[in-house]
């Protein structure tokens, strides 16, 4: 006869991975201090106004 297992415990060890795993999602996605999120919003302004000043305006012919 095969071993008994019990669903229960298997059921609940699946949640508790699945936790921890949204957890570390969620502690990368929102685990940065004010000084980080506001460094890397600058960086992202200042890449964005790099990249438009070399943008070449085409202007149309009538």
């Amino acid at each position: 006869m095969g071993n008994v297992i019990n669903l229960n415990r298997f059921r609940k060890r699946a949640e508790r991975e699945a936790s921890a795993k949204q957890a570390d999602a969620n502690r990368a996605k929102f685990g940065r201090s004010k000084a980080e999120r506001s460094a890397e919003e600058t960086r992202a302004d200042k890449a964005k106004a790099h990249l438009d000043q070399h943008q070449i305006d085409r202007e149309e012919q009538p």
